[in-house]
């Protein structure tokens, strides 16, 4: 079947990612590593961070929270100090690549797990142009926020929804992510997956383009 639409993660995949932050900021307070990461993916429909996704509590809420979640697990880390660690800078070819698939003609989609009132402007480093994000999104034919859809990746629904939003079916779907927890359902579903790598979205751009642009 004929790929139709591909649709993509914003964070991590056109942006650095905020793994990196997290590790950098385990190595600077001799955290274990991936400490921060395995909070966040314990209890991962319901934890404090998966809630602030969905817009389900407020940010004094997540602070609270997340200093608990993280204090049971050895080492106190406040929702706001977690919010903190998010400044992302752009893959510029990433962003090329996009404009690439949207000019072939196929139905583009980002669905984006972000926080209330933190878009993907929000998330950039201080010097970093935020016209290059409305640059992206306007080679979006659909985007879906979590904090304003009220469901979250690896939640299904969400991918369900992008789906009905471009009238595409998931076979005929490539969707990329920087994790893998995200590529699962998607691929469960019937999508083309491709795991975008932390640090170098290379690859990830080659494996795309061969199945876009496959003779």
């Amino acid at each position: 079947m004929a790929f139709e639409a591909v649709i993509f993660d914003f964070g991590g995949v056109f942006t650095t990612s905020p793994v990196q932050n997290f590790a950098e900021f385990e190595r600077r307070h001799a955290l274990p590593e991936k400490f921060i990461g395995g909070v966040i993916k314990t209890n991962i429909h319901d934890n404090a961070w998966a809630k602030f996704e969905r817009a389900e509590i407020s940010l004094d809420d997540f602070d609270d929270a997340f200093a608990m979640e993280t204090k049971a697990a050895g080492f106190e880390i406040s929702g706001k100090t977690l919010i903190s660690l998010l400044s992302l800078r752009f893959h510029p070819q990433m962003v090329d690549a996009l404009a690439r698939v949207k000019a072939a003609g196929y139905k583009t989609g980002c669905i984006t797990n972000n926080l209330p009132k933190i878009d993907s402007k929000g998330m950039l480093a201080p010097d970093e142009a935020r016209e290059t994000v409305t640059r992206i999104h306007e080679n979006f034919d659909h985007i879906i926020e979590s904090s304003k859809a009220g469901v979250r990746k690896p939640e299904p629904r969400i991918y369900e929804m992008m789906c009905d939003a471009l009238g595409v079916a998931p076979e005929t779907c490539i969707f990329l992510d920087d994790l893998g927890v995200n590529l699962k359902p998607a691929r469960a579903m019937g999508m083309t997956t491709i795991k975008v790598p932390i640090g170098d979205v290379t690859p990830a751009i080659a494996e795309l383009e061969r199945l876009v642009f496959a003779a």
